[in-house]
């Protein structure tokens, strides 16, 4: 697996779940990828991305005035943030992009566009009546239809 991957398309994400999976498999690493020890990576890599930008302040969209080599090693890191998440939901057996679809379906229910445009205020600040707003808060799941 030490090809090198050059291609203009974006990846997806069963194609980043197979090549960890084969990576892992390669080195018989399955062994040790509990979900806990890939929680446990997860938040140590979480950790490593968060020093890149500790007691830089706020930073600007497009990281202007950041070098080429500060870039590459933030690609590294948020890179190893994404492997680890993506193997993780694999070896729990969740499909990371169905969840993150329905995710983002829940989101739009939670935060109407005529209520949240412009403002970050959390959902439990914002006026609307829950209860019609075709959503399950208890399960958090999409209600059917009336």
């Amino acid at each position: 697996m030490a090809e090198k991957i050059e291609r203009e398309e974006g990846v997806t994400l069963e194609e980043l779940r197979m090549k960890t999976a084969e990576f892992a498999k390669e080195r018989d690493w399955d062994q040790f990828h509990s979900p806990r020890n890939l929680l446990l990576a997860l938040v140590g890599e979480v950790g490593e991305l968060s020093e890149i930008f500790q007691w830089k302040g706020e930073v600007p969209r497009g990281l202007p005035g950041w070098s080429d080599e500060e870039r590459q090693h933030l690609g590294e890191e948020l890179s190893d943030v994404l492997l680890y998440l993506v193997r993780l939901a694999d070896i729990c057996g969740v499909d990371l992009g169905k969840a993150a679809l329905r995710k983002l379906e829940l989101n739009a229910i939670k935060y109407p566009v005529n209520l949240c445009k412009g403002s970050s205020k959390k959902h439990t600040q914002i006026n609307v009546d829950n209860s019609s707003a075709g959503v399950d808060l208890i399960h958090r799941e999409p209600r059917n239809a009336p």
